[in-house]
């Protein structure tokens, strides 16, 4: 059973001083989870402590270089404040606790997102994606199809009997995807896990890409996907003019491959079945107490699942056509901007 990290404001105030960030003003937001956070203010300004529950120091010391990297060529993500000793993190009972600078930033609802919000975050994709091509050390990817494949055929094996009629569905998924979806794409460093949570908005520029636990090597146009199963679906249906916004904002910096046009909805439908079974495994299989277990809802991607299937009504038309013409994204746009003037 996993035991959670909390630090008293002693052991708190000490981590402050050894970081050289003067007398420990406030601290809130400890909570218990896969990662201890914890905002801290501080005499220089505000700061982020994140304890690492879960993760080995090695898999912390991966993500850390990466965003040294990253941060190094301008990407919006977290800046990590090195200690008076030149340690990127401390260990403690086995857990890594690092600092990064806090972001002034918010997080939008998924209702209220605008659609420059939206392009604007599809363009931060399509950032760092191009600015990871530099990055040539190896992050092996977590969520390539065999590995969802095999904690998919785990969590199956716990689930109640009640789950028959979505297991009947998530065995077909798995089956059809293991044929069809395409590896020879365009790879290089993905977030992976780009959803509301992860985004941290000031009007409507992005100021912060947090979450890079799952940052990897993986197919471009599944970290797409996934941004647009985030950030095109309303809850009930995708949103072509949300998709339209993505699209344009990531193709502003990073043109897709006619290959990439083609495997997006598969890429799609793949994205949804890692995240459902992400939340059934989280809750099914993670060795927590009931207080500290996961109960976040599958069906929230298994909805998309369905739509992404053909199986229910939500959307999936507009995405279709879209995609078909996407090769030719420009004159697909210019079209309907003919479409729309006459009707005006």
């Amino acid at each position: 059973m996993a035991a959670y990290t909390n630090l008293d404001r002693r052991q708190l105030a000490e981590l402050v001083e050894e970081f050289g960030l003067g007398k420990l003003q406030a601290a809130n937001g400890n909570g218990n989870g896969t990662d201890g956070n914890c905002r801290l203010d501080t005499a220089k300004g505000r700061f982020w402590l994140r304890i690492d529950e879960e993760r080995s120091e090695m898999e912390v010391k991966r993500e850390i270089d990466l965003l040294l990297y990253l941060r190094k060529h301008g990407f919006p993500c977290p800046q990590l404040v090195i200690d008076r000793k030149g340690r990127q993190y401390h260990e403690l009972g086995g857990k890594c606790i690092a600092l990064f600078k806090y972001i002034d930033g918010h997080r939008r609802e998924g209702a209220s997102l605008t659609l420059a919000q939206i392009e604007n975050a599809g363009r931060v994709l399509a950032d760092l994606h191009v600015i990871g091509k530099g990055y040539k050390k190896g992050v092996d990817n977590r969520f390539n199809f065999e590995r969802v494949a095999d904690v998919y055929q785990e969590v199956r094996d716990r689930l109640p009997p009640y789950f028959k009629k979505i297991t009947r569905t998530l065995d077909e998924e798995a089956g059809y995807l293991e044929h069809y979806l395409e590896n020879k794409l365009p790879k290089g460093i993905i977030h992976g896990d780009l959803y509301l949570d992860s985004i941290l908005f000031r009007g409507d520029k992005v100021v912060g890409v947090l979450d890079f636990e799952t940052a990897s090597r993986g197919k471009y146009i599944f970290d797409l996907a996934t941004a647009v199963n985030a950030l095109c679906y309303d809850g009930e249906r995708y949103d072509l003019k949300r998709f339209e916004a993505l699209i344009g904002g990531y193709e502003s910096l990073r043109t897709l491959s006619l290959a990439e046009w083609d495997a997006f909805p598969n890429e799609l439908r793949f994205s949804a079945l890692r995240f459902t079974v992400n939340r059934l495994q989280a809750f099914y299989l993670n060795p927590v107490d009931e207080a500290h277990r996961i109960n976040r809802d599958f069906r929230e991607f298994y909805d998309r699942l369905m739509i992404l299937r053909r199986e229910r009504e939500g959307g999936m038309e507009g995405l279709l056509m879209a995609m078909a013409t996407g090769y030719d994204y420009r004159k697909y746009q210019k079209v309907r901007a003919i479409e729309k003037k006459g009707k005006s």
